[in-house]
């Protein structure tokens, strides 16, 4: 697992260190480098294609200044990404090891319109980030892991008791997609006829059930899209990925962090403090600190729900005017 994350000259991030467990949620304001934060891990797949330009802390675009990422893990050490302006581009260093954890990350923001489009006919079929490809990995999923493929039949069932099961179809020559099978009356409802919220749980959903996640996934703004009612079970499928032993599964956990503004999703992590981690940005620029260290928050966390107090501004995160 990564532990912390050190980013230095790195844009908006000029000096702040990112304190990671097995699930991470971000919350802060727009602004406070949630975003950045979790997409320098792409950085580690191809440092060569980013430039230092592109990088370095705009206050310092004047300046022959280091940019760095530097990544400590709790078995591999760390490992770090560099930008000069002398090189312009980054290179890496540190531990293999840890570089190969490092570049199965994905980050998903899904799509609704691409998580319904049908896909090719074909073998090692992937979810991208945007969801594109979900038919086929569940097409995989079925034939490879039909236990696990009902399961999630039977999960699908919890969040959407309208529905019972996952289908497929053939619209075109060389093409797949798939259908949800209505519990009354048994009608095919096709994939792209579903609602937005449906179609995103969906996709939140598969990834939990799948037997080989990326060992490190990231997920922005998670509540986007979806019924406050069914961020539950949003948070379940995150926790499914980050503690398998929790619900019966003999993998290795996968790394979880999620990006949030929802004070609704946040209310659902009032007994995990140490799992939240505030964003916010004051004139020394961005910082971020977990909420289980700031003072007093055994005492503040009695007092209301916890998306309502941060909503308040006491915790930080949030807006300087709204």
């Amino acid at each position: 697992m990564i532990t912390s994350i050190h980013y230095k000259n790195f844009k908006a991030l000029q000096d702040a260190t990112l304190p990671l467990g097995r699930f991470t949620l971000i919350v802060g304001a727009n602004g406070t480098g949630k975003s950045t934060a979790v997409k320098s891990l792409e950085m580690f797949k191809s440092p060569a294609r980013y430039l230092w330009n592109d990088i370095i802390s705009k206050s310092l675009i004047s300046n022959d200044s280091l940019s760095t990422v530097d990544i400590e893990s709790d078995r591999f050490g760390n490992a770090k990404v560099q930008f000069s302006q002398t090189s312009h581009k980054g290179s890496f260093s540190g531990n293999p090891n840890l570089e190969k954890l490092i570049i199965e990350f994905r980050l998903f923001s899904f799509d609704s319109s691409k998580i319904s489009a049908p896909v090719p006919i074909q073998a090692n079929t992937i979810l991208e980030e945007s969801g594109r490809g979900l038919a086929g990995v569940l097409d995989q999923l079925r034939d490879s892991e039909p236990e696990r493929f009902e399961e999630l039949n039977a999960e699908l069932n919890r969040w959407f008791y309208e529905y019972d099961r996952i289908l497929f179809e053939v619209p075109a020559d060389g093409q797949k997609s798939f259908l949800l099978r209505t519990t009354v009356g048994k009608h095919k409802i096709k994939a792209s006829e579903l609602s937005d919220g449906t179609l995103l749980a969906l996709a939140y959903l598969t990834i939990a059930y799948l037997p080989n996640p990326p060992k490190i996934v990231a997920f922005e703004e998670p509540e986007k899209g979806i019924h406050p009612r069914l961020l539950r079970n949003i948070q379940e499928a995150m926790y499914r990925l980050a503690y398998p032993e929790n619900y019966g599964e003999k993998r290795e956990p996968i790394q979880v962090i999620a990006t949030t503004h929802s004070p609704y999703l946040l209310d659902l992590f009032k007994d995990n403090p140490e799992e939240i981690v505030i964003s916010s940005k004051d004139e020394k620029g961005v910082h971020f600190e977990r909420l289980i260290d700031k003072p007093h928050i055994k005492e503040i966390l009695q007092d209301a729900p916890l998306g309502e107090i941060w909503y308040s501004g006491v915790l930080g995160g949030v807006p300087a005017h709204i």
